[in-house]
């Protein structure tokens, strides 16, 4: 029988783009499908340039805190295909098993005949087919790109449409102006259903997205406003909309930006009639969130063995110049409490900002270590990512490798044990994590 990953491959040559954003494809195949889509427990559709992901993160660990049964659907994955299914069974949920991943596969390359459409839109059907028969409490569904024309763009009445942060990213597909990317991620706001706006770092995003959700009908919750506020006080998180206040503890994922997260996530939460919860499981919620790969320190496996003895090694897939900001903002964080030497192992692909990306660590990184990415034909070769970083006036080296980066720290003679960050592209990740044999579970 095929494996997932054969199917997969095999559905490379159904349309001759890795990436066609487009609606017809997949609403065709859906129906002939019987429109799964239309059988799924309440939806939370999440888009937006930054921090979805562990704005899904949270919604999930305060769900399964209360004691629901979560669908999550989020991409890309990090290791294996698997990650972007997560079924959601009480007590926890797991990742989709093999057999069932590729019976659902099957049934829609069966269904599919042949025609075109691409491997994203031909995954996410599968998915939804799963999501569909598999009983659950609701369904986090996180946009693959965009979001007016992105394949998870098929339900017609969302529980919550959520859009957090907008920075510049994927201008091939979404254009270079902030205003347009804010209309394509505001496409998954639908009339009548409540549209959670997190904070937004440029103006024009936000009123373009206050617009949309005007314009369309949706009922717009916008954060810092009286609909809900959150900050830190104390060392606590303090959340309040008008259902109440809610004093919680601060989130385990690393990071002041990860306030605003955990903050648009209890919104989300309660815009979508998920308030009756107990505030132990909005606070525990909080407290066992994990995102893999994103601000994740790295204290077991086979790379902290490398590096010198008492070296901090932080893992992030922050690529584009927003994700740098708060990256550099949270060495920054991390130096006030804990001062170390900053030292970052970096690989990137051709089509990112590296040069504004780089720009947000001057004066707090000594060093950038280049590397390349493993089987990535987009990923810039390592010589030309040290040579960007140069040119913004940081001090660069390249390696061939991850390891040999770490390894390469034990020639330097350091005054106190440095702070590695490793950064720069999802797909390095997933790469540090293969190599340190810590996967996501």
């Amino acid at each position: 029988m095929d494996s997932s990953d054969a199917l997969i491959a095999r559905f490379l040559a159904l349309h001759p783009k890795t990436i066609d954003l487009s609606l017809g494809r997949i609403q065709r195949l859906l129906a002939d499908l019987g429109h799964p889509e239309r059988r799924l427990p309440p939806v939370i559709h999440v888009a937006g340039t930054n921090g979805k992901g562990s704005t899904i993160a949270f919604m999930r660990a305060i769900l399964e805190s209360a004691g629901l049964a979560v669908h999550v659907y989020t991409s890309p994955h990090l290791v294996r295909f698997h990650e972007r299914i997560r079924l959601g069974r009480f007590g926890g949920g797991r990742y989709v098993e093999e057999d069932r991943l590729v019976e659902a596969l099957r049934r829609c390359e069966k269904v599919n005949a042949g025609a075109p459409i691409t491997v994203f839109e031909i995954t996410t059907a599968a998915a939804l087919l799963l999501y569909a028969e598999e009983p659950a409490d609701v369904l986090l569904l996180e946009v693959g790109l965009g979001g007016r024309y992105d394949a998870t763009n098929v339900i017609d009445a969302p529980a919550a449409a959520v859009v957090t942060s907008i920075g510049h990213d994927h201008a091939e597909y979404l254009g270079t102006t902030l205003e347009g990317i804010a209309r394509e991620k505001a496409g998954i706001f639908k009339r009548g259903c409540p549209a959670v706006i997190a904070a937004q770092d440029y103006v024009a995003a936000d009123e373009t997205l206050r617009a949309e959700a005007e314009r369309v009908g949706a009922a717009p919750i916008l954060v810092g406003s009286q609909d809900f506020s959150v900050h830190e006080e104390r060392g606590r998180l303090v959340y309040q909309d008008e259902k109440g206040l809610l004093d919680l503890p601060l989130p385990r994922l690393v990071g002041r930006h990860q306030y605003i997260n955990a903050g648009t996530a209890v919104a989300a939460l309660r815009a979508a009639g998920f308030d009756r919860f107990e505030t132990s499981a909005f606070e525990a919620g909080l407290a066992r969130a994990e995102w893999p790969g994103r601000l994740q320190r790295l204290s077991r496996g086979r790379l902290p063995e490398i590096a010198p003895q008492g070296c901090e090694i932080w893992l992030d897939g922050g690529h584009n110049p927003d994700g740098g900001r708060v990256l550099a903002a949270a060495m920054a964080d991390r130096s006030e409490t804990a001062d170390a030497p900053l030292v970052l192992v970096t690989g990137m692909l051709g089509t990112k900002d590296s040069e504004a990306f780089f720009r947000n660590f001057l004066g707090l990184a000594r060093e950038v270590i280049a590397v390349p990415i493993a089987g990535q034909i987009a990923a810039r070769p390592a010589e030309e990512v040290a040579s960007i970083a140069a040119g913004v006036g940081l001090t660069v080296s390249t390696k061939p490798s991850v390891e040999a980066a770490l390894a390469s720290l034990h020639d330097y003679v350091w005054d106190r044990p440095p702070r590695v960050l490793i950064c720069g592209s999802l797909y390095l990740a997933g790469e540090v994590l293969a190599a340190n044999g810590t996967p996501p579970e």
